[in-house]
């Protein structure tokens, strides 16, 4: 391929990360707040957040593009760049998965703990901060993990909006050179790479997130003892 494709093709990768990026910290802060108020209480904030989580697994997330891109604008009179269109989309849609995750991680909290929390008169924002959450995001590295690489391989579907991301410009290039093969082949292999590197990223957060719970403590030096001279005891 000439330079000039190459760049075509390096802009392509900076547009998906972006979209990576924000499109996971919406996913996140969704996946948090809905998967705590599955949690809640109150029964109207467990079942909204439940109506929510429902509606949008349910739903494709090409759809859920093309409804925030073209059905928003007729409905509301404003439009969106593609950036955060396809953010938008993206978000909320894995975000109820990952709702799911933060749901069943701080479940399967021991309810001791809970108990304790309340004994010490902790509040539920307190028990939630202070005992709850530490222990569970550990576990929720993992799934959040696949998830993750799961939202890298759907930001491919915001090439329908003429978006130049990577699938986008690899289109692009294919038809410029017509060499579906190779261009295709390239495109799976950068993909491949973002998504190696996520997982190991990952993996070194979840061991570090875990080394801090339930840590033993050092053990102390023992005071050196001194044998008497000549060796044994009379």
């Amino acid at each position: 391929m000439t330079t000039g494709l190459w760049e075509l093709v390096l802009k392509g990768v900076w547009t998906t990360i972006q979209l990576l990026v924000l499109g996971a910290l919406l996913a996140t802060a969704v996946s948090f707040a809905v998967g705590m108020a599955r949690t809640h209480r109150r029964r109207i904030v467990r079942f909204l957040a439940g109506l929510y989580t429902e509606v949008f697994r349910g739903t494709s997330a090409l759809i859920m593009i093309f409804w925030v891109f073209f059905v928003l604008p007729l409905a509301f009179g404003w439009q969106l760049v593609p950036m955060w269109a396809g953010t938008l989309a993206l978000g909320l849609t894995y975000g109820a998965y990952g709702a799911e995750i933060v749901r069943g991680a701080l479940n399967s909290v021991d309810p001791a703990q809970r108990e304790g929390g309340i004994a010490l008169s902790f509040t539920p924002w307190q028990r939630m901060r202070k005992i709850l959450l530490p222990q569970a995001v550990p576990e929720m590295i993992p799934p959040f993990s696949n998830l993750l690489v799961e939202l890298l391989k759907g930001t491919a579907l915001v090439s329908i909006m003429g978006m130049g991301d990577l699938a986008f410009s690899g289109n692009l290039v294919r038809l410029a050179l017509q060499q579906s093969a190779q261009i295709y082949t390239y495109v799976l292999l950068i993909y491949f790479v973002i998504a190696f590197l996520l997982t190991r990223l990952m993996r070194g957060l979840e061991r570090r997130l875990k080394a801090g719970v339930g840590k033993a403590p050092r053990p102390r030096p023992r005071a050196a003892v001194r044998q008497p001279v000549g060796g044994g005891v009379r």
